[in-house]
């Protein structure tokens, strides 16, 4: 095996480089994957611009950035080989959030909340590269009928899954779904799996909101756009006309204060609401406690994806969940800052773009 591999390195923000590293060294426990494809993660969008530090000691680079990853083993710790768990071309996707085990939160099963995870991407190198290394817990097999490119969405569709999980969808039951990006796509077809009786998809923009529609959404409006024939003056009384009343169950998938703000007033009495999107850190939701009570609700809050990964997996092997209407962009690895530059500064139609490492 080659001693050196090309990869995007992160410096600071707005400095990334295409550059020979050297492949990194596995321990006992861990496994060598070749990255076939990664997914472009709004976070990597994030670190690039400065706008949030990296998981890192120091908060910055250097750092090979990208966690959303899929590829095929190149070698195997002893541990993992020890136990005949993996060999060398086998094909898997990354669970990142490589938990501690041993904390309060790890004993409890609450893995999404431990305080010492290790993520590739985030923490340490990650998916931007021809090779990384990840421990052998924390890598799925993938089966043949799911492509590179999709196995590298598996981490946003589990995220999404969890989300959905908490959400408690009840058959037949009206789910409204705020923000028709890559996850909210997802959260579409999940809560169509899950028995929801009618999916309402909300959003600004027509182009992935037509991507809801080929995806399964039942309606979708656009709360923004008055030119557009999906526009909504009122986004509370148009979601009791296409329901027959308040929506029973509403999540979240976008950062914007309105949009959360606006899951209060869209849903009814024992009405469930889920927020999944990341505000800023001084963002406050207003809560008529009051109302709250005297309506039965229950508000709750999503994080990471614990427990859900085989979900995931099967959501997609099964056809459940159809990710190519979701996948706009490809780019190639050395393309990489220029992708993650086009998903946020471009005005063109997208949602979701991947960069294709090795075909």
């Amino acid at each position: 095996m080659a001693e050196k591999m090309k990869a995007q390195v992160l410096y600071e923000p707005n400095i990334m480089k295409f550059e020979e590293i050297d492949v990194p060294e596995i321990s006992a426990n861990e496994v060598l994957v070749k990255v076939k494809a990664v997914g472009i993660c709004g976070s990597d969008i994030s670190y690039y611009y400065g706008h949030s530090p990296l998981g890192t000691p120091d908060g910055k680079g250097p750092l090979v950035i990208g966690h959303e990853y899929s590829g095929e083993i190149a070698a195997v710790g002893d541990v993992p080989k020890s136990l005949g768990l993996f060999k060398g071309g086998e094909r898997v996707t990354v669970n990142p959030v490589m938990q501690c085990n041993a904390c309060p939160a790890c004993l409890n099963g609450q893995y999404n909340v431990c305080s010492y995870s290790s993520v590739p991407g985030v923490t340490a190198n990650g998916g931007f590269a021809q090779f990384s290394k990840v421990n052998y817990t924390h890598v799925y097999k993938i089966p043949d009928s799911i492509s590179y490119v999709d196995a590298a969405l598996t981490e946003p569709l589990a995220c999404a899954a969890y989300a959905v999980k908490q959400l408690d969808v009840g058959l037949g039951q009206t789910v409204v779904v705020i923000g028709p990006g890559g996850i909210g796509l997802m959260m579409v077809q999940l809560a169509k799996s899950q028995g929801a009786g009618r999916t309402i998809l909300v959003g600004r923009r027509d182009f992935p909101l037509r991507k809801g529609l080929a995806v399964g959404a039942d309606h979708v409006i656009n709360s923004a756009d008055k030119s557009s024939p999906y526009y909504a003056e009122n986004l509370a009384e148009k979601i009791k006309e296409l329901s027959g009343g308040p929506a029973e169950r509403c999540i979240v998938s976008t950062s914007t204060m309105d949009a959360l703000q606006s899951a209060l007033d869209i849903t009814g009495n024992r009405s469930t609401i889920v927020y999944f999107g990341l505000p800023g850190p001084d963002d406050e939701l207003r809560v008529n406690v009051l109302e709250a009570i005297n309506k039965d609700r229950i508000i709750k809050f999503s994080w990471l994806a614990p427990g859900v990964w085989d979900t995931a997996l099967k959501a997609v092997a099964t056809g459940k969940v159809s990710l190519g209407d979701i996948i706009t962009h490809k780019f190639s690895l050395a393309d990489t800052e220029k992708g993650i530059r086009f998903m946020k500064e471009s005005k063109e139609d997208k949602v979701k773009g991947v960069v294709i490492v090795d075909e």
